[in-house]
């Protein structure tokens, strides 16, 4: 919900989703907020899940579900969301990835991108290194720095950060209770045929991860960019005395 509230959805707006996931985040806008709304996967498995879970929410009028590369989107829209979708991509498609989204935003239009980070001081090494997630859990993957997204996004186009909000303490929760979760039906997910190798790597790559968000060796961060026309008022803290 905080995605949607920071793009300001409505009825009018049409947003486009830049992976679809399960669909949640589109069944959620168009639900709570009404706008319409476009979104895309490359995995077939995510696009049968998201069409059944679309088609019992009763959204199948307001949501346009796709099975496409974002490369070869059409169209223009008034608001665009990724979530943790571009650390899959692989750096050298960074640029291509904010070129798109320039490209299919209309010219006062906002983007949110949520993504998994890395400090700037470590990006290079863990760039051009291949460690445990690389190899057994997301091949080909990059973990990006603030620092290289936003040089992108600013060579890619006409994109510019407005607003950024840091969500790692949230995420090392969050990586906590699935963990947990995981380990509390360990048994029903083993009878599902997942090898016991499976089941330790799994577990070991959740404990990985919170660790790593605990130790902020890797962040989680929220980006709003918005493109040159958009004048709506700029997404300020609610100070308080302790602030």
């Amino acid at each position: 919900d905080r995605i949607c509230r920071k793009l300001r959805l409505g009825p009018k707006d049409h947003l486009l989703e830049i992976g679809t996931g399960w669909g949640a985040l589109a069944i959620h806008a168009a639900k709570v907020y009404g706008c319409r709304v476009t979104t895309t996967t490359i995995s077939a498995q995510q696009h049968e899940g998201a069409a059944r879970r679309i088609h019992e929410a009763g959204l199948t009028k307001r949501i346009r579900l796709l099975q496409r590369d974002y490369r070869d989107l059409e169209g223009r829209y008034d608001k665009l969301v990724s979530v943790e979708m571009i650390e899959a991509i692989g750096h050298e498609y960074f640029e291509a990835f904010f070129a798109a989204c320039a490209r299919l935003l209309k010219p006062d239009g906002q983007a949110l991108l949520q993504t998994i980070t890395i400090a700037d001081r470590h990006y290079l090494a863990a760039r051009d290194s291949v460690d445990f997630i690389k190899k057994y859990i997301f091949p080909g993957s990059c973990i990006p720095s603030v620092s290289a997204l936003l040089s992108a996004a600013t060579r890619a186009g006409d994109l510019t950060l407005s607003h950024l909000e840091d969500l790692t303490p949230h995420y090392a929760t969050t990586l906590r209770h699935w963990r947990l979760r995981f380990l509390e039906r360990r048994a029903e997910i083993a009878r599902l045929g997942f090898s016991e190798k499976f089941l330790r790597m799994w577990e070991y790559y959740l404990a990985l991860c919170e660790g790593g968000f605990e130790s902020r060796h890797i962040g989680d961060v929220q980006m709003l960019f918005r493109k040159p026309l958009d004048r709506r008022p700029p997404l300020l803290p609610r100070l308080t005395d302790q602030a």
